[in-house]
């Protein structure tokens, strides 16, 4: 089969987390016989950044990376159709223009020979309704939804014809622990700044345990403000800005313990959706001490494959019982990996897509169950 995303960007993961599980995706899609290909625009925002940031070094680093993987950008002249006239599966972020949208919509309509999804992996559905209501979706067979609080709202508003969930998830080729690789310090964050959807809990779950205990650690992202840098300076943390997706189980590896702190909008508006970050954590076998957030769908143990700190005081406590008993951090570490190799791989999500591709009731003839078994 033939599968096209489109996507804000697969080379650029800059402010974009959910690269890192298209990446994945297609990578399995590949590794079962699949053609897989990603449209972007030339000039997307996260492309753009991370340009300006890095260079072409940070591309040559995707490419290098990721070699099985094919990139395709477009501007304003690029024959959409004719990509389309080929495709037997499209699946559209929903960071993609939305004129494109419409228009992917409008060939999906007139053809009628692809199976044509909306992927959504964001907030803006709770936090910013107008802008995905406006989006026209009424020729897509279904819309994924990262969670199932995101897929009920689709399904409450009557956006797009059917929603399924569809976590992300951990890529097991690139993400797995590095056992060789000696700690040198004690915790790491790897998040972006948030549009200060998070700056209150991350001084309370990172900055302030980070300075009371004395520790040292490390934290890559970007989008930080000057005011922030100077509190993780302060604290005795290190900033290192943007790390290439390859790079992060080995520095994952380098630290004994990791945090994950979830953007309010989730917390508070759509329990039950963790950050890539914590799949990709836990597949790398690093002890995770989370902020709040509940975990409704169930996706994990926690006390077992993670803790779970309810308030600052809470998370100083945690993390001081990790970081002074091997045990306790072995076993998290464990049973993490364990969840994530059970559950929550790119693997598993592409065996879910094709029970969607099912239920949409198209393409039987590729027969899914044959797909699944090769994944096996």
């Amino acid at each position: 089969m033939r599968f096209l995303f489109y996507s804000i960007s697969v080379v650029s993961d800059w402010n974009h987390g959910n690269a890192h599980f298209l990446r994945g995706v297609m990578r399995e899609l590949i590794a079962c016989g699949h053609k897989a290909f990603a449209l972007e625009p030339a000039d997307g925002w996260s492309r753009s950044n991370l340009l300006a940031e890095k260079g072409p070094f940070a591309v040559e680093r995707f490419r290098k990376d990721f070699p099985e993987l094919v990139p395709v950008t477009y501007g304003d002249a690029f024959d959409h159709e004719s990509w389309l006239s080929d495709a037997d599966v499209v699946i559209v972020h929903e960071w993609t223009d939305p004129r494109l949208v419409a228009e992917i919509g409008k060939v999906r309509a007139r053809r009628g020979n692809f199976t044509l999804l909306f992927h959504d992996t964001h907030h803006r559905a709770v936090s910013a309704t107008q802008s995905i209501s406006a989006l026209r979706l009424e020729h897509y067979d279904g819309v994924l939804a990262f969670g199932e609080a995101l897929r009920e709202t689709y399904l409450r508003t009557g956006w797009g014809k059917r929603a399924f969930t569809w976590h992300e998830a951990a890529d097991e080729r690139l993400f797995q622990p590095h056992p060789e690789v000696d700690s040198r310090s004690d915790i790491i964050w790897i998040g972006n700044w948030g549009d200060d959807e998070r700056s209150a809990e991350i001084q309370e779950f990172l900055v302030n345990p980070v300075r009371e205990l004395g520790l040292s650690g490390t934290v890559h992202g970007v989008r930080y403000p000057r005011e922030a840098l100077a509190d993780l300076a302060a604290a005795g943390l290190r900033y290192e800005g943007w790390i290439a997706n390859a790079d992060v189980p080995k520095a994952f590896a380098e630290h004994r313990l990791t945090v994950h702190i979830p953007r309010r909008p989730y917390r508070e508006s759509l329990p039950g959706i963790p950050t890539i970050r914590m799949f990709e954590a836990l597949a790398c076998s690093i002890p995770l001490i989370s902020a709040p957030w509940s975990d409704v769908e169930e996706l994990f143990r926690p006390g077992t494959d993670f803790l779970l700190a309810r308030d600052g005081s809470e998370m100083r406590r945690h993390v001081r019982d990790v970081l002074n008993d091997a045990e306790l951090a072995a076993s998290l570490a464990r049973s993490g990996l364990e969840t994530i190799r059970a559950r929550h791989t790119c693997r598993h999500r592409v065996r879910e897509l094709f029970d969607v591709l099912a239920e949409c009731g198209r393409h039987q003839a590729n027969n899914p169950v044959v797909a699944e078994e090769a994944l096996a």
